[in-house]
């Protein structure tokens, strides 16, 4: 009795420490990354520079905690620097991409393919 007692008892506390166990957190800090891409895409909306900026500001929040970008975010970069004429800046972005997310390289790729060679 007195070792079924035991095994019961350890089993709870262990039940009761996996309980208390931290929350996962999420892989990626998104901040309002979701937002700003829903953004990009609406009919009409050229504001290539505040977009810039706002990526630019989830680029920052995220390395200030220390946390990783969502994959896509440093190419959607890369293509509103190419849209605002910062050519070097969006192959750096790019790069960037390929570097972190190796999946992302034919995209990349193809959409470097695409750009007038004017710096490469």
């Amino acid at each position: 009795m007195t070792v079924k007692y035991l095994r019961s008892s350890g089993l709870l506390v262990a039940a009761l420490v996996a309980g208390c166990a931290p929350v996962n957190q999420p892989l990626y800090h998104w901040g309002d990354y979701q937002q700003t891409i829903y953004q990009y895409h609406q009919n009409g909306v050229t504001d290539y520079a505040a977009q810039v900026g706002r990526v630019e500001a989830l680029l920052n929040q995220a390395q200030a905690q220390g946390k990783s970008v969502p994959p896509g975010l440093h190419a959607h970069l890369g293509m509103l620097y190419f849209n605002t004429g910062r050519e070097i800046e969006a192959r750096e972005q790019f790069a960037m991409e390929k570097s972190l997310f190796p999946e992302s390289g034919h995209f990349v790729d193809y959409v470097l393919k695409a750009q007038p060679e004017h710096n490469q």
